[in-house]
């Protein structure tokens, strides 16, 4: 067992709400910059297009109602109800296909690692967390994360662990195993108090015959990298230890960005690849390499997303890339096209917030951290009620 799988087609660009943050020129340009910086072409690479998940597998975590509510939407002119035809979930051309193709192609990942196929996959258009099983929310239509982990489970898997690291809390997937103890939720984010969805409080630990398998880690407005980091490496790590995973998930939104508009938290890129590099070592240290991951949000599409996923396509492929690597101009090209198609148009929202399309994958930060215990922090409050909510369920000393 050895190598990565990427699923990608441009087929994936399909899944486009429109004038709309979830822009899929984001997943377009960080595999252009993957390309370009020569991550896709490493040995034991094999980059993949996918096919749609069926019915079948999408009704291991869907209503059948729903399905065919996804289906008839965009030719119902009057359609209302399951969470679309919303601000945030507008209806599309070819909704279901679209989705379906994001499900599929991370269903596919998880086969390819749970099979032994692969040690590592990756599907950056993947990651849609909030969807539920008969209701779309934010931004998600189809869940793919569950129904890639659905799939492993029907294989045969007995623990698997979902760390979602998106800014937003994964409450899609927490609700959808919610009972299920053999699948462990960890989710980092802002705190419901002040972003979308309005979950992921501390107490949120399970259902009562899988107490301890949600975890929640609800961070304060303007937490850093060295405030993540710190609160990362407090959690996730003696949870996992404790779970002892077969298989690590991982959705990676990049939508902690400091700049992203949507969200509230001040994570570099730096950070971000700090994170990625955490979390390999641990699919290594606990899971013997196996690594599912996906994207997820992110709305700073140039400054943040491409550079952020494609660390996480390096990490996950091999050797991590120097921070100070230069992004390639043809690159920046494209970004410049792409930015002046979408003003023509009449969707502006690429530009970033200084106007500029960046140079190097780094933002120049120092990814360092203090570790939790060692003096006190802003976040220290939300890692006490985390660890205080779970850890006893774990045996785990506070």
């Amino acid at each position: 067992m050895s190598g990565t799988l990427v699923l990608w087609s441009d087929a994936l660009l399909d899944y486009d709400l429109g004038d709309h943050p979830l822009d899929p020129v984001r997943v377009e340009l960080t595999i252009a910059l993957a390309r370009g910086l020569g991550v896709l072409d490493r040995p034991d690479v094999a980059v993949e297009a996918p096919v749609a998940a069926t019915d079948a597998d999408l009704e291991r975590v869907h209503d059948r109602g729903y399905l065919q509510a996804v289906r008839i939407a965009p030719d119902d002119p009057f359609f209302s109800g399951w969470g679309l035809g919303t601000g945030d979930n507008p209806i599309f051309d070819r909704m279901h296909e679209a989705s379906a193709l994001v499900a599929g192609a991370t269903q596919r990942a998880a086969e390819a690692v749970w099979t032994g196929e692969v040690t590592r996959a990756v599907n950056v258009a993947g990651g849609l967390h909030h969807a539920m099983r008969a209701r779309a929310a934010g931004f998600c239509v189809y869940n793919d994360p569950a129904v890639a982990i659905s799939r492993m489970l029907e294989l045969g898997a007995e623990r698997v662990a979902y760390v979602d690291i998106d800014v937003h809390h994964g409450d899609g997937v927490q609700a959808l195993f919610w009972d299920d103890p053999r699948v462990l939720t960890i989710s980092l984010h802002e705190s419901p108090m002040t972003l979308f969805p309005g979950t992921g409080f501390p107490h949120e630990t399970g259902g009562s015959g899988a107490v301890g398998t949600a975890v929640n880690v609800a961070l304060p407005v303007y937490t850093d990298d060295s405030g993540w980091l710190r609160a990362f490496h407090a959690v996730v790590p003696p949870v996992l230890r404790a779970f002892q995973p077969q298989v690590l998930f991982t959705q990676c939104g990049a939508d902690t960005y400091v700049r992203d508009p949507l969200a509230n938290l001040a994570l570099t890129v730096d950070g971000q690849r700090a994170a990625y590099v955490a979390l390999r070592a641990l699919a290594d240290e606990l899971c013997d390499g196996r690594w599912v991951a996906t994207g997820g949000g992110g709305y700073a599409l140039v400054e943040a997303v491409p550079r952020a996923w494609t660390h996480l396509l390096a990490v996950a492929t091999g050797t991590p890339l120097a921070p100070e690597t230069l992004t390639p101009v043809a690159w920046r090209e494209l970004v410049g096209q792409r930015i002046e198609q979408r003003r023509g148009q009449g969707r502006p929202r690429m530009l970033a917030a200084d106007g500029t399309i960046p140079v190097r994958m780094t933002d120049g930060a120092d990814a360092s951290f203090i570790p939790y215990g060692e003096g006190e922090h802003r976040v220290d409050p939300a890692i006490r009620a985390t660890r205080e909510a779970v850890f006893p369920a774990y045996a785990l000393t506070l």
